[in-house]
Parts: C-alpha cells; structure tokens; sequence
C-alpha cells in the first residue's frame, strides 16, 4: 500500500480532477463506449464544473475529495470521489425520490496507473466518515454492468445490489448499469 492520504479538494485541484478523469474514462470505459464519444470530451469544459463543484456545491453536504500519493520528493493527486445527497441522478426510471438519509457517489476514480495502491479505498473510507458525520444512514452509487473492476471494489467494501437497474443512452447505445448500495449504521 502507497503512502497517501484523503484531503478536500481545492478550486486549484480542477484542472487535475478533469485530467484524472479524462484519463481514466478513456482506458476503463474505451470498450464500453464509442470512441468518437471519449475523444470528445472536453477537459477544459470538465474543469470548469469541478471548479463550481468544488467552490459552490448544492448543499454543504456535497463534497470533492482527493486522494494524494506521497513520494520523497513531491505529492501527486491520483484520484477523487464526489458524492452529496441522493437526487434525481440517483434513481432508477420512475423511481420515487430516495429519502434525505441516503448520499450518493457521483464519481469515484483512481488513475489506473496508480491504482491497487489503496487510494480508492481511502476515499471510499474518507467520504464513509464523512456521509456519518452529516447525518445519512446509507450510500448508493451506480455502475456500469462491465465495469466489474467497480463492482468488485464496492462489493469487498460490503456494497450490494439494490435491485434497481437503468441504461445510459449515448448515440443510441444503451449502456445498462445497476445500483449498489451500503447500510452506513453498521
């Protein structure tokens, strides 16, 4: 396990935020999604958002987070998660809202170059803390159906199934995830 740790992430973090997910979408996703579409991001247009992310969140409940690998001579950002309460973004189709007790994980990304050196699990740990501290019960988050790598480090942290289950449309390829959620009380 790397030497790293979690801190919040800060308005001069976005640039690295977009780059990181850049990144990663373009080797995790490269087989799930139309390669026109991945080329097409735009990482400027990405750090913007993680700028407003980051400097005017919906709610003092929603947060960025980075995780920093510490090396002898400099800290490199290597990953981050965002997540806040459950809103529309969290349900299934015609799904009644999930109650204010419940956070959703809109992002959680590590670089793949420096993954399985324990920072998703820092920040998978760190906004656990966190979710407690601000009053929610439990956590959902979604993944793609064949991103098992996902699905795998979720379920080792006591994620499962909920049931629900939707498809993204990109360009008329529908791309199914399901729901994974964690009772937080335990």
């Amino acid at each position: 396990m790397a030497l790293g740790f979690v801190r919040p992430a800060r308005p001069e973090d976005a640039p690295e935020i977009a780059r990181i997910q850049l990144v990663t979408w373009r080797s995790a996703y490269r087989r799930m999604f139309p390669a026109h579409v991945l080329a097409q991001l735009d990482e400027q247009m990405l750090a913007t958002g993680w700028t407003e992310a980051i400097t005017a969140p919906p709610s003092a409940r929603h947060r960025v987070l980075i995780a920093v690998e510490q090396a002898e001579t400099a800290e490199h950002v290597v990953g981050f998660a965002a997540a806040g309460p459950a809103d529309e973004q969290a349900l299934a189709p015609e799904e009644p809202p999930l109650p204010p007790s419940v956070a959703a994980v809109t992002d959680l990304l590590v670089e793949p170059r420096w993954g399985r050196r324990g920072h998703g699990s820092r920040l998978l740990a760190a906004a656990v803390d966190l979710w407690r501290e601000d009053g929610f019960g439990a956590a959902v988050a979604w993944v793609y159906d064949s991103d098992t790598v996902m699905r795998k480090f979720l379920e080792s942290a006591g994620w499962e199934p909920d049931g629900a289950g939707r498809a993204l449309d990109v360009e008329d390829l529908l791309v199914p995830q399901l729901r994974l959620h964690v009772d937080l009380s335990q």
